[in-house]
């Protein structure tokens, strides 16, 4: 099964709470009540975003968190790379491969190619898409059974 971490997707609800205040720096604290979030996997969180440059972060009394740039600007590639990584779906599809079997291998080109189109999936969703409601998804059709018990009695 193909996923993202817990920090990554942790990762995007701290962004999302960020998100819902861009004016106001917050504490680690207050993200993590506002994420639902235990205090040390926010601060474990907020290392990466930061070293990322997706967060910005301010110390003393009045220190926390904010973005970096308007939510709209931060795609989702960058939040899963912060948190993981260059990303690659398999040993040979990232920039270093070290796969034993890459000389002689018939599919690394596909591998490839299928992790250009999650990169490309990726890059085309922003954190201010996450932040929004999700639209209804349009019902799957279906074939009504008369019509389905129908073709399967042909005389």
């Amino acid at each position: 099964m193909l996923r993202v971490t817990k920090l990554t997707d942790y990762a995007t609800v701290v962004l999302t709470a960020l998100a819902d205040s861009p004016d106001r720096v917050l504490s680690a604290a207050e993200l993590a009540e506002r994420a639902h979030l235990e205090l040390p996997t926010v601060s474990k969180v907020l290392k990466p975003l930061a070293h990322a440059g997706l967060v910005e972060s301010f110390r003393g009394s009045n220190g926390g968190y904010r973005l970096a740039r308007a939510a709209a600007e931060i795609s989702l590639i960058e939040i899963v790379e912060a948190m993981e990584g260059r990303l690659g779906m398999t040993e040979c599809s990232g920039e270093h491969s070290q796969c034993e079997h890459e000389s002689h291998c018939g599919v690394r080109g596909n591998w490839r190619h299928i992790n250009d189109v999650v990169a490309d999936a990726l890059r085309g969703v922003s954190l201010a898409q996450m932040f929004a409601p999700v639209p209804s998804r349009p019902r799957a059709r279906r074939i009504p059974l008369s019509l389905a018990t129908e073709a399967g009695h042909a005389d």
